[in-house]
């Protein structure tokens, strides 16, 4: 009696065919070896290992690297100051220019305007003028005036810087035989004015005074003073002046007190 084994004469095995209908992923069948998955998953593992350990790495701090220099001493400079005396800056002052001399010419006689045109050619040109009368009257057009006299007598020989003041009248009048001074009040009292135009009256009292001036012909306005004559005046010459008001009386220059 043979023994036959049970397989025997059996048809081999064969892969049961993927069924149809199922996911995509199911119609094909992936067969990885024992050794192969093992191999497989040690990789995975080794690999989240390793990211864990980066990461832990990378959240250190990096270590301080301290690096000594040793510093080179410096010598101090040079204070040469000391050394030195101060520097003194030196002021230099302007040159004065050289002063000119000229001779004086003679005016005397001139018209005034001519006078005063013939002292700027000679290089005067500091000039003023005076009324001689001592009437304080004002020379407002010089060629209505002639030259009586001259403070710097002609022919000296003077710097041009000096003044030239020419005593003058009216081409019409005469000259005096000297320039008669503007009254002054002296001493505190009261000169004597009767005779002076009420202009160099005025002019010879102090400036915060009052003063009344009244017609002694007419009752007319006193309106130039340098044309009118004082006839009378309160107080008297002599009298204290301690501030009180003064009165003139007075007419025109050319009309008896």
């Amino acid at each position: 009696m043979s023994y036959q084994h049970p397989g025997w004469g059996q048809q081999p095995f064969a892969p049961e065919p993927p069924k149809t209908g199922g996911p995509k992923w199911a119609k094909k069948r992936v067969v990885i070896p024992a050794g192969a998955g093992l191999f497989i998953i040690g990789i995975m593992f080794g690999a989240a290992g390793s990211g864990g350990t980066e990461t832990a790495a990378s959240s250190k701090p990096a270590p301080t690297v301290t690096k000594t220099v040793t510093a080179q001493p410096v010598e101090p400079a040079e204070d040469k100051t000391d050394n030195k005396p101060a520097k003194v800056e030196k002021t230099t002052e302007p040159k004065k220019e050289a002063e000119v001399q000229a001779k004086v010419p003679n005016f005397v006689g001139m018209g005034l305007q001519f006078a005063q045109d013939a002292a700027q050619e000679k290089g005067f040109f500091a000039l003023t003028s005076h009324d001689s009368t001592g009437r304080d009257r004002m020379q407002a057009f010089d060629r209505n005036w002639k030259v009586c006299s001259q403070n710097i007598k002609a022919g000296k020989t003077t710097s041009t810087d000096t003044t030239l003041d020419f005593g003058a009248v009216k081409l019409e009048e005469t000259c005096p035989a000297s320039d008669k001074e503007a009254p002054e009040a002296a001493g505190g009292k009261m000169p004597n004015l009767v005779g002076e135009s009420v202009n160099a009256a005025r002019g010879a009292l102090d400036s915060g005074t009052s003063i009344t001036v009244t017609d002694a012909a007419e009752d007319r306005m006193v309106l130039m003073e340098s044309n009118w004559k004082v006839c009378a005046q309160k107080p008297a010459a002599g009298a204290a002046l301690n501030g009180q008001p003064v009165e003139f009386t007075a007419v025109k220059f050319e009309e008896s007190c």
